[in-house]
């Protein structure tokens, strides 16, 4: 049998917490009350609700503050923001911070149990979706990001968690379009049936029709047996069709026929094949202005269009690339570190071809780097000109920097220092620092950082 959920409930107004406790009991939940803020982040450090409900405005830590530390440590832990000053701006502020809903007062208690409801549902998504597995830690790398931009990204997979909704996702090759997908599926309620791509740019026009309908034996020259589609394939699932600007104009009706009757013909075939299909589409082109052009059906556009997500590219998050690199370096063919300078270099290039360039960059400098680190020698000579050019006005070489210098060892030794003035507490040793929490737990685990250990030897 599960456990109850257990949700924790912030509100100095005492009467809520009652009514809220009450509730959330007859529910079945084992809710937990505090009448403000100020010790959850160091209960954080040692346990974790499946939910929490806070008020926004408080004595002390106000909602929208302790929100945003709670999505900067804990970016899992669903929140529910709640308040009697029901304005724009709170609504705004909340869901922008990271909140999960928005529950203004006074609330009906049977909508606030079934938002609690389903933002535990969520919460245990999330954490079945993350557990440790090699090929989705691969698979959801790109998509990791503290810019603004990703940030709006991954609150519109939130958003679309409970939805089947068509998606297209527009950005430039290399930003991980097939990866927020990914995650839009497997935070769908399709997740447990397939996820099938399909890159339109690279399959021969000729061949497109038979891998998304199939094809029967005998349909064309050398189809000599019964081949299914990708839509089969997909059925009860999602297909992605990647770069759907390079769809022939000849197939985006029969596409569009599937988007409004989800049934489709085989190549050779006479007979309708029902499908239930999701379609998630991204592009790298602008289709309206296709559509202008008379290049890509206007009827298609809209069937696709219902919501839109933009991935940006690296140089609009160069915030990011540390991150990335800090991932990229634990994956790549040999375990190696970056020296400082190396560092400012991949953040001070533009990046064309975005994560996807900068993947490949790590993995080949890891395998011809010496004495475990990547330096400047290592990296190819467009980004270390770019970094020395003088009309690059964003960075400028550090002087007097050695390239061997090992800066690595005096951020261990900053990290751990702060850790054992905070007693191991992570958010207090975050201020000290000058970093946030994502950043400080990457450099932990980079650096094999045992924080317990620092905990215990703390007097």
């Amino acid at each position: 049998m599960s456990q109850p959920a257990n949700v924790w409930i912030i509100d100095d107004d005492r009467s809520i917490r009652w009514v809220l406790e009450r509730a959330l009991n007859q529910a079945g939940m084992q809710p937990r009350v505090f009448e403000s803020g100020e010790s959850i982040m160091m209960r954080l450090e040692h346990e974790q609700p499946d939910a929490i409900i806070s008020d926004i405005r408080m004595p002390g830590v106000d909602g929208i503050t302790l929100l945003s530390q709670i999505v900067d440590s804990h970016p899992d832990l669903p929140v529910i923001i709640m308040t009697a000053h029901s304005d724009l701006e709170s609504a705004v502020t909340s869901y922008q911070t990271g909140a999960f809903e928005y529950l203004p007062k006074p609330f009906d208690v049977d909508d606030a149990v079934a938002l609690v409801k389903r933002a535990v549902a969520h919460s245990h998504e999330r954490r079945a979706t993350s557990e440790p597995q090699a090929e989705s830690a691969q698979r959801n790398a790109e998509i990791i990001g503290e810019a603004p931009a990703m940030q709006e990204v991954f609150r519109a997979i939130g958003r679309l968690s409970h939805s089947n909704i068509t998606v297209l996702i527009n950005g430039e090759s290399g930003t991980g379009k097939e990866l927020v997908a990914q995650a839009l599926h497997n935070h769908s309620p399709r997740a447990s049936h397939p996820f099938i791509a399909l890159n339109m740019a690279a399959i021969p026009k000729d061949l497109i029709e038979s891998e998304l309908f199939g094809h029967l034996r005998g349909a064309f020259t050398g189809a000599t047996k019964f081949k299914p589609g990708k839509f089969d394939m997909a059925n009860r699932g999602t297909l992605f069709l990647d770069e759907i600007g390079d769809m022939p104009f000849n197939l985006q009706a029969k596409v569009l026929r599937i988007l409004q009757e989800q049934e489709f013909y085989r190549v050779g075939g006479s007979h309708t094949i029902k499908v239930d299909v999701r379609i998630i589409a991204s592009t790298n082109k602008n289709l309206e202005k296709m559509v202008q052009e008379g290049t890509f059906r206007e009827d298609l556009f809209y069937r696709l269009n219902v919501f839109t997500l933009h991935l940006p590219p690296l140089r609009e998050r160069k915030e990011d690339i540390p991150l990335l690199v800090d991932y990229f370096l634990e994956n790549a063919p040999k375990k190696v570190d970056i020296s400082s300078v190396a560092l400012q270099m991949l953040v001070a290039f533009a990046w064309p071809g975005n994560i996807r360039e900068l993947q490949n960059t790590i993995e080949s400098a890891s395998v011809i780097a010496e004495d475990g680190y990547i330096e400047p020698a290592q990296l190819p000579g467009k980004i270390t000109g770019a970094f020395n050019n003088p009309n690059n006005t964003d960075f400028k070489m550090p002087a007097n920097i050695p390239l061997d210098e090992r800066l690595h060892e005096i951020e261990k030794s900053m990290i751990i220092e702060a850790l054992r003035r905070t007693g191991g507490v992570q958010i207090r040793a975050t201020e000290l620092l000058g970093i946030n929490q994502r950043s400080l737990w990457h450099r932990i685990k980079k650096h094999n950082i045992d924080v317990k250990g620092i905990k215990n030897t703390e007097i």
